[in-house]
C-alpha cells in the first residue's frame, strides 16, 4: 500500500478510480446514511419482543450472517443463547452484561464473542435504553437454563421478521431488501 502525501497528477497511479472491469458477481454496496442516528427513523426498528427491537445494517444471507442495531429499552435478562459462529458487539448507549461473566459492555465498549459461548444477556436497573451493534456470525440458538434448544434466529430468519414488520407499517416488505446481500 502507498500513501501518497501530496496531490497526485491525474491520470497517475495514485490518482483516480480504478478504470478496470468490476466483476459482474459483485453484489452492489449497501449506504445507510444515518445508521447511528440513533433516535431516527422509528418505522426501521423492528420489534423483537416488548421493549426489544432492532434495526437492520444487512442481512448476509448467502455468507450466514447479519449486522443490526438493538436496542432494548428496559431493564431484565433479554435472552439466554449459544452462539454457532463469532460475534463482533459495539455498545453505543447504556450498559449491559452476560450473566455468566464479570466484565460489562459499557458505552463505547466492542466486544467479542467466540462461536460455542452460552449467555444470558441482562440489562441492569437503572438502564433507560441499551442500543449495541451487533455483527453476528451463523445463529443464535435460544436455550433453557440446561441448554435445551428453544429456538433459533440467524440472518434469514432475522430477514423474514423485518419484512412483516415492513410491510405492516407501510413501507412494503421489499424495504427489508436494501439490507439484503
Amino acid at each position: 500500500m502507498t500513501f501518497v502525501e501530496r496531490t497526485p497528477d491525474p491520470g497517475t497511479l495514485e490518482s483516480g478510480p480504478f478504470q478496470g472491469v468490476q466483476s459482474p458477481d459483485i453484489a452492489a454496496d449497501i449506504v445507510t446514511v444515518g445508521a447511528l442516528d440513533l433516535d431516527g427513523e422509528p418505522d426501521a426498528w423492528v420489534p423483537q419482543a416488548e421493549n426489544v427491537s432492532y434495526r437492520p445494517l444487512i442481512f448476509n444471507v448467502s455468507n450466514g450472517y447479519f449486522v443490526n442495531l438493538l436496542r432494548v429499552k428496559r431493564n431484565g435478562v433479554l435472552s439466554r443463547h449459544q452462539h454457532t459462529g463469532a460475534v463482533h458487539a459495539f455498545n453505543l448507549r447504556g450498559r449491559w452484561h452476560y450473566l455468566e461473566h464479570d466484565w460489562w459492555a459499557e458505552e463505547g465498549s466492542y466486544v467479542y464473542e467466540p462461536p460455542g459461548g452460552t449467555h444470558t444477556l441482562e440489562v441492569p436497573h437503572g438502564v433507560e435504553e441499551m442500543i449495541t451493534l451487533f455483527h453476528v456470525t451463523g445463529a443464535y440458538v435460544y436455550v433453557d437454563v440446561h441448554g435445551t434448544p428453544m429456538a433459533v434466529e440467524d440472518a434469514c430468519t432475522k430477514l423474514a421478521r423485518a419484512r412483516r414488520h415492513y410491510e405492516e407499517v407501510g413501507l412494503g416488505a421489499s424495504y427489508a431488501d436494501r439490507f439484503v446481500r
